[in-house]
């Protein structure tokens, strides 16, 4: 698989360049479009199970699109829901992913769910991660630029947690206010963050998804019987 970024940041698309025989994965619905000898098949990886814990836990879609090349030159173009920047992560063992961030991933990479703890459920992301297990690549996508931070052992990160992406599993993170006290949480307009200490890499993104629907829903008139 050969993996091409375009239209970044502010939409970014990316091509996956296949042969014949080879397979990806990808979030249900992120197809946008591909060569004519590319086979679908959209189905529940690993079981009902898995998928069903994937769609309520993680925040994914039940079913998984699985494409097919049947040629050399074959080729699929995937975009994400939100406007945003796309990153590829090499991994080589496992790597945590928020919900709504994984886009596509090759062939020897496995998608499933994980507890993320209390302390990831405190933080605003849902107690469950997307993880990514195996040896390839895996896409992600965000809500505006992509920003990464490597961080050196024994340093750490402080993270709002709307802004978080992704992270690797040598990382050990808390989760806190931000400020002390609530009229200094509403004075700021900050509320819950991650601290990160390394060593390892977060994936970070420059627009809070919470913060949009928060800022449409006051925009939006209230429907009316």
């Amino acid at each position: 698989m050969n993996l091409e970024i375009r239209h970044n940041p502010a939409f970014a698309v990316i091509r996956a360049s296949i042969g014949s025989g080879e397979q990806i994965s990808i979030e249900s619905g992120a197809m946008m479009a591909m060569s004519g000898g590319v086979t679908l098949e959209s189905k529940m990886e690993g079981g009902l199970k898995k998928g069903l814990m994937r769609s309520v836990l993680g925040g994914e879609s039940l079913f998984i699109t699985k494409l097919t090349g049947s040629k050399e030159g074959d080729w699929v173009d995937a975009a994400a829901r939100l406007p945003g920047d796309i990153a590829v992560i090499d991994v080589d063992g496992s790597i945590n992913l928020t919900s709504g961030a994984w886009l596509l991933s090759g062939s020897g990479v496995e998608i499933d769910t994980k507890w993320g703890g209390f302390k990831n459920l405190v933080g605003g992301e849902g107690g469950f991660l997307v993880r990514a297990n195996g040896t390839g690549q895996v896409v992600c996508s965000c809500y505006g630029a992509m920003e990464t931070y490597d961080i050196a052992a024994g340093e750490s990160l402080v993270l709002d947690s709307g802004h978080l992406v992704a992270y690797e599993d040598g990382l050990s993170f808390t989760t806190r206010k931000v400020t002390s006290g609530l009229m200094q949480t509403l004075k700021s307009g900050e509320g819950l963050v991650f601290e990160f200490t390394g060593p390892g890499r977060v994936w970070a993104q420059t627009r809070n998804p919470g913060e949009l629907i928060t800022w449409l829903t006051s925009e939006l008139p209230f429907s009316r019987d």
